[in-house]
């Protein structure tokens, strides 16, 4: 397996910590409003990583965090008058709902800052005692970068950028660059914790740093093999998550980091602050969600994502490709996947997540396949081989599992699906009567509809034309 380190800035072959696991933690959401594109293009890259390595038969332990302490989710508080339980249990249980959509597998470990402040607080008070961090008059604390000679060797960049701090600016900073792991109190609303060096809360990137700490356990050189997350937080969320716990513990927290790139709109980064965030919520209320699984991973994962419409059809209609062959060779059971197209599709997986190749490697699949059936539609052996490399699609990339007339039923409303079966009974009652006028009558119906139909042993089933 070869993955492309961002601190190194080169592909490596990967080497875990102990032989035959892998532990992986990416950066979650912070839970004061609903996901979009960007979480799902994290969420799915790391999927198919985790995916990628249990297929080669490692033993993978994924971890990612919930942020359910932060500015933003308290100005959410102020403004909407609930609790602060409320609002983050509620955009964490639709954030599950959406990614479960996209086939994102659930991660192992999944920490929540309010569940791990002991571990926060501990991690805080050792960076005090080792002298890595300080306390000001106010109660606030920060890491002093000046006392890190590593500071920077994450992301090679280092700014005097005060915005880089989720916390507001204090002039007892030592150092620009310095940033809070814990931020006092400032009132007597608002939503604070106790602890040793002050009633408050913690800092932004403390708060992934004590979560791993506390989950995972790795070896006197690293605490995990694999940290990653956006592009966008490389710096500061990750290279201050490093200081930090460089210096609390003695070794470093990841031995690769890894980095999936931007969504933007026709071009355009997405941002709330440009006014074209896309969220996912709008997304899968018009596209189902393994259509847009298969558009958002048909990009590399490092590279930048341009989501527009026409190519998200495009993507689409080379997905319907694979359900019209596996339309075809259904029903029945597979046998065994076939080792030329296993070993091809792992090799393109190992090679950082080579998803070209691995879809060209599908397309050629489809085609030969077709081909064959074209030329003996009777073949058993192949069709049972052929159900049997759909389900390792599956199982590798999460697409190709749905049931294949199910899946181009896909975008048909639940009135008009009600209208398809209840014309379909009647169809069924006037073949039965040998009224076939009538039943000739139904099908030209549904053809005007949009909606083609078969006659299969097990009955009638039906697609959108």
């Amino acid at each position: 397996m070869y993955i492309f380190d961002s601190v190194k800035k080169a592909k490596l072959h990967f080497e875990p910590i102990r032989p035959g696991e892998v532990s992986i933690y990416v950066c979650g959401p912070t839970v004061y409003d609903d996901a979009h594109l960007g979480h799902a293009r994290s969420s799915l890259a790391f999927d198919l990583l985790s995916r990628t390595f249990r297929a080669l038969g490692y033993k993978v332990t994924m971890g990612k965090n919930f942020t359910d302490i932060d500015d933003k989710i308290i100005k959410k508080v102020e403004e909407t008058g609930k609790s602060m339980q409320e609002i983050t249990s509620y955009y964490i249980e639709r954030y599950l709902e959406e990614m479960a959509a996209l086939g994102v597998q659930r991660a192992d470990i999944e920490p929540k800052a309010t569940e791990s402040l002991e571990a926060i607080e501990q991690m805080v008070q050792t960076l005090i005692d080792k002298g890595f961090a300080y306390v000001v008059s106010n109660g606030d604390v920060y890491f002093d970068t000046s006392k890190d000679s590593h500071y920077g060797d994450i992301s090679h960049k280092v700014t005097d950028d005060d915005t880089q701090s989720r916390v507001g600016h204090s002039s007892e900073k030592r150092n620009p660059k310095d940033f809070a792991l814990w931020k006092a109190c400032k009132g007597e609303d608002d939503i604070c914790f106790d602890a040793p060096f002050s009633s408050g809360r913690p800092g932004w990137h403390i708060e992934c740093s004590a979560m791993i700490e506390k989950y995972f356990k790795g070896n006197d050189q690293y605490t995990i093999d694999i940290h990653g997350g956006g592009a966008d937080l490389l710096f500061p969320h990750h290279e201050n998550e490093a200081a930090q716990s460089r210096c609390a513990t003695g070794h470093e927290l990841a031995k690769y980091w890894m980095h999936n790139g931007f969504v933007q709109i026709d071009g355009e980064k997405m941002s709330k602050s440009l006014g074209n965030s896309f969220f996912l919520k709008d997304a899968l209320k018009v596209y189902d969600g393994e259509v847009l699984r298969y558009y958002l991973n048909s990009v590399h994962y490092r590279n930048d994502f341009n989501f527009n419409e026409e190519d998200l059809q495009t993507a689409k209609k080379r997905l319907d490709k694979l359900y019209r062959l596996k339309k075809r060779v259904s029903p029945g059971k597979g046998s065994a996947v076939n080792r030329d197209l296993k070993k091809a599709l792992l090799d393109a997986m190992s090679d950082d997540l080579n998803i070209s190749i691995a879809l060209s490697v599908i397309d050629e699949m489809i085609a030969d396949t077709n081909e064959k059936l074209d030329a003996n539609h009777k073949d058993k052996a192949l069709k049972k081989e052929t159900l049997a490399n759909i389900e390792f699609i599956d199982t590798l990339l999460g697409f190709g599992g749905k049931e294949p007339f199910s899946y181009f039923q896909i975008g048909v409303d639940e009135s008009l699906k009600n209208k398809i079966e209840e014309l379909l009974q009647k169809r069924t009652e006037a073949k039965k009567e040998k009224d076939f006028a009538t039943s000739d009558a139904i099908r030209d119906e549904l053809i005007e509809m949009g909606i083609s139909i078969m006659d299969t042993a097990e009955g009638t089933v039906w697609e959108k034309a």
